[in-house]
């Protein structure tokens, strides 16, 4: 049996740590953006509601996972 590894020293940028913080900042920040935007807009079939939710979703998701790449890169560079 392989020995355990409990500790990781990524060269560069963490890909696991972009990751679960885009998933965990997407969804703080994503559900309460789709919240409040369906407030502005009519969404009378759960299949309009659905359609937004995931089009509103890929935006924050998008942006989210932009701006946590581009922290993770220029935090690797000034700490290399």
């Amino acid at each position: 049996m392989p020995p355990r590894v409990e500790t990781t020293d990524p060269d560069g940028i963490d890909y696991g740590w972009v990751m679960q913080t885009t998933f965990v900042l997407t969804v703080v920040v994503g559900a309460p953006a789709v919240g409040a935007l369906s407030l502005f807009v009519e969404l009378a079939t759960w299949a309009e509601r659905a359609n937004f939710a995931v089009r509103v979703g890929a935006v924050v998701w998008l942006v989210v996972t932009t701006a946590v790449y581009l922290y993770a890169r220029s935090h690797a560079e000034t700490s290399a």
